[in-house]
């Protein structure tokens, strides 16, 4: 008999680390990873591109028109064993990381329609299961069922350092108090936003990997992926 493969939901506030723990993840069970953070990111840089801001938010009439027209999938990359993200058939896979997406990305995934647009398709990708998925909400929204759900969170002054070092090893040199100000405003927007607001599920669980390692967090992972599994094939 062939063990269950299992959808892994993993919430939580922006730059605490969330892909790249799903990415691990996924790569050490051989699951498939999927950013939905990735695929806000895309249509705000495709927003951005297409001058549709007026202000800090895009034309709404503009954007609904133009959400056909938008395509957003993922290439498996053999040299980096990372999934790409193409807008259009574009990798924009570094143009969605930067400072500006990161601005703007909160303004756009907070609009009905795009998260309608994402989650059905993020749905469809997850439909048979051994997948990984990060995001805002992947366990209240995207997959309520999920075999686990975890809600990762870590202090902002932990965040904003991380994500500085981040851009600085890409060679993008920002203030770290821009950051910091841009990590709070978007947890503000997250958390208030009418449109499927950041919060964690009754039935995930916490994680603050404030003062935890990437091998702390794998090795703590591990052992609730076990228990899980056991149950769900006992």
């Amino acid at each position: 008999m062939s063990l269950k493969k299992l959808v892994i939901a993993i919430d939580g506030f922006s730059s605490c680390g969330k892909s790249t723990f799903a990415k691990a993840i996924a790569k050490r069970l051989q699951y498939i990873f999927i950013d939905s953070g990735a695929m806000y990111r895309a249509i705000t840089l495709y927003c951005l591109e297409e001058k549709l801001f007026k202000n800090e938010a895009p034309d709404h009439e503009k954007l609904l028109k133009s959400l056909p027209d938008i395509e957003i999938h993922f290439n498996y990359n053999p040299k980096t064993s990372l999934n790409e993200t193409r807008l259009n058939g574009r990798n924009v896979e570094d143009l969605i990381r930067g400072i500006e997406v990161s601005n703007y990305v909160s303004t756009v995934s907070q609009i009905k329609e795009v998260r309608q647009k994402l989650v059905a398709l993020q749905q469809k990708m997850g439909y048979s299961g051994g997948i990984v998925m990060d995001g805002r909400d992947i366990g209240t929204v995207v997959f309520p069922n999920a075999d686990i759900k975890l809600f990762m969170t870590a202090s902002v002054g932990v965040r904003a350092q991380r994500r500085y070092l981040e851009l600085k090893e890409k060679g993008t040199e920002v203030a770290l108090s821009e950051i910091m100000a841009n990590i709070e405003k978007r947890d503000y927007i997250d958390q208030n936003r009418e449109e499927s607001p950041l919060q964690m599920s009754r039935d995930a669980i916490l994680l603050d990997n404030s003062q935890l390692t990437p091998e702390d967090q794998m090795e703590w992972f591990l052992e609730l992926f076990e228990e899980i599994l056991n149950k769900q094939n006992s």
